[in-house]
């Protein structure tokens, strides 16, 4: 089984502590050695669930939206963000090479298209910018992506 991640980043600690939770709960659901994990492994979600599925034995394919993707994400995430590439059995690029939007997106869609199942860290309301959560949320759904939301109950972003 493959499966797939997006999710809000940014979110408080309190909020991470309850998805972490989520996401170690939703993976031992799974047998693990047949368990794989697809993630573009950026901070928040991304990570957390890639992390989580290695710990439980299954396996991580990442996908990189960009070839300045990494420099894009928060400088504090860069070890963790190499230590799970590290790990990965296959890393699907995109093939660009700025990481905006339209990247993110596509990286997305890659990844939506990879995979059986779509995890989404999601709270239910509109992307604050092109490619964001619900985006890909709504990508999934159109490609026939079952979805599956996990939000603490009255957390806020």
């Amino acid at each position: 089984m493959r499966v797939g991640i997006t999710g809000h980043r940014g979110l408080t600690e309190d909020v991470e502590r309850r998805v972490r939770a989520m996401l170690d709960e939703a993976v031992g659901a799974y047998e693990a050695d047949s368990l794989t994990a697809v993630s573009c492994i950026a901070d928040g979600p991304d990570a957390w669930f890639a992390e989580a599925v290695l710990k439980h034995g299954g396996y991580l394919e990442v996908v990189i939206p960009a070839a300045q993707y990494r420099e894009g994400l928060p400088e504090w995430h860069h070890p963790t963000y190499d230590a799970l590439k590290s790990r990965a059995v296959n890393v699907h690029e995109a093939g660009l090479i700025r990481s905006d939007s339209a990247a993110h997106m596509t990286g997305s869609e890659i990844l939506v298209g990879l995979v059986d199942e779509l995890l989404a860290v999601w709270d239910g309301r509109p992307a604050r910018g092109y490619g964001g959560t619900a985006d890909v949320v709504a990508y999934a759904q159109r490609m026939g992506v079952p979805v599956r939301v996990l939000w603490p109950e009255g957390a806020t972003r």
